[in-house]
C-alpha cells in the first residue's frame, strides 16, 4: 500500500449519534475509522448523509473540528438524522438498538462522490449500511467503478445481518475485517466449524479474499496477509466501554500496513490502538501516538 498527500482512503456507510448513558456522542463505524485514520497521519474522506436537522448539522461540526472533509455528506430534506440506543452489559461490552429508517438510509452518488471513489487507493465499507437497496445499489456501483482496494469491515448487528448482502460484499472484498463471533456464524452457513485460524484461511478461500483479519476482543487478533497467519493476545486494559473499539484497530491497522510497517508490527500497534480506545469513554477519545506506544511499552 503506498500513501499520498490526497484523499486516498474513502470510508462509506453511516454517520450517527450513540446515545449512551453519559449523554450522546457522534459515532457510527465509517466516521469512527475515518477519524482515528486522520488521528494516525492518514488524510481520509467519508461518503454519509444526515438529516436537515440539528443533530445533522452538529455531526458536521464534529467532523470538521476533527479535521475531515464534510463536503460528501449529503443532507437529507426529509429522513433524520441516525440516533442508536447503545446498552452495555457488565463487562461494558455494547449491543445496539438502531432505529430505520434514517438519513444514510438514502445514501444516493454523484459526480463529487464518483470521482472521489474512483481516484481513491482504498475503499472502507460495512454491511449495516446496506440495509436498504438504495444505499447498497450506491455502494456496488461506486465499487465497480473504481479499481480502489475494498476493504469490508464486516458487522452483523441484528436484525440487520441478512446473510445475502453480507455474501455479496465477502465475494466483492480483498480485506475483510470481522470478530470471531461474525466469523463463527459466517462458516456455520455452511457448515463449517473449527479453529479461528482454519476458518479464517476457508473465508479466505472460499470468498476469493486474499487478506483477513479476526479480532477476539481482550484476546487480540489474527491476520491472514500474503498466505501467512499472524497473531497477536492483545493488551489488558480495565475497559470502559468497547465503542469505537474495533474502529480505531482497524484504522490502525491500515494505517500501519500504509506506512509499509510489517504485518507483527501493524496487528501490534492495531491492537495496542483498539485496547486504548476501549479503555476510555466513547469511540474517538483523544489520543496521541506517544499513548499507544506507552502501552505497548508497559505490557512487554
Amino acid at each position: 500500500m503506498q500513501k499520498n498527500q490526497t484523499e486516498n482512503i474513502v470510508c462509506f456507510g453511516e454517520v450517527l449519534w450513540d446515545m449512551l448513558l453519559s449523554g450522546a456522542k457522534p459515532g457510527g463505524a465509517p466516521m469512527n475509522v475515518a477519524i482515528h485514520l486522520k488521528k494516525q497521519g492518514q488524510n481520509p474522506a467519508i461518503i454519509s448523509k444526515t438529516g436537515d436537522d440539528e443533530e445533522g448539522k452538529a455531526l458536521i461540526r464534529f467532523l470538521e473540528k476533527s479535521g475531515l472533509n464534510s463536503n460528501y455528506i449529503a443532507i437529507d430534506k426529509e429522513l433524520p438524522t441516525s440516533k442508536v440506543l447503545v446498552h452495555l452489559d457488565e463487562n461494558k461490552n455494547a449491543t445496539y438498538e438502531i432505529c430505520k429508517p434514517v438519513a444514510w438510509d438514502n445514501i444516493n452518488s454523484n459526480v463529487e462522490t464518483e470521482k472521489l471513489v474512483s481516484n481513491a487507493e482504498i475503499v472502507i465499507f460495512g454491511s449495516l449500511a446496506s440495509r436498504t437497496e438504495v444505499t447498497k445499489n450506491t455502494l456496488i456501483q461506486l465499487l465497480k467503478n473504481s479499481d480502489a482496494k475494498r476493504l469490508f469491515d464486516v458487522n452483523l448487528r441484528p436484525p440487520f445481518d441478512d446473510r445475502e448482502i453480507v455474501e455479496t460484499f465477502l465475494k466483492l472484498s480483498d480485506f475483510v475485517k470481522l470478530n470471531d463471533e461474525e466469523l463463527v456464524k459466517i462458516a456455520s452457513w455452511h457448515n463449517k466449524s473449527g479453529k479461528l485460524t482454519k476458518l479464517t484461511q476457508w473465508v479466505s478461500e472460499f470468498y476469493e479474499c486474499p487478506d483477513i483479519c479476526v479480532t477476539r476482543g481482550a484476546n487480540g487478533a489474527l491476520l491472514f496477509i500474503n498466505n501467512t497467519i499472524f497473531e497477536h493476545p492483545g493488551f489488558k486494559v480495565t475497559a470502559a466501554d468497547t465503542v469505537g473499539a474495533g474502529d480505531s484497530f482497524l484504522a490502525s491497522l491500515v494505517a500501519n500496513l500504509e506506512k509499509n510497517y510489517s504485518p507483527e508490527k501493524s496487528l501490534e500497534y492495531a491492537c495496542a490502538t483498539g485496547a486504548f480506545v476501549a479503555s476510555q469513554p466513547g469511540a474517538v477519545p483523544d489520543y496521541s501516538e506517544k499513548d499507544i506506544e506507552k502501552l505497548i511499552q508497559t505490557t512487554m
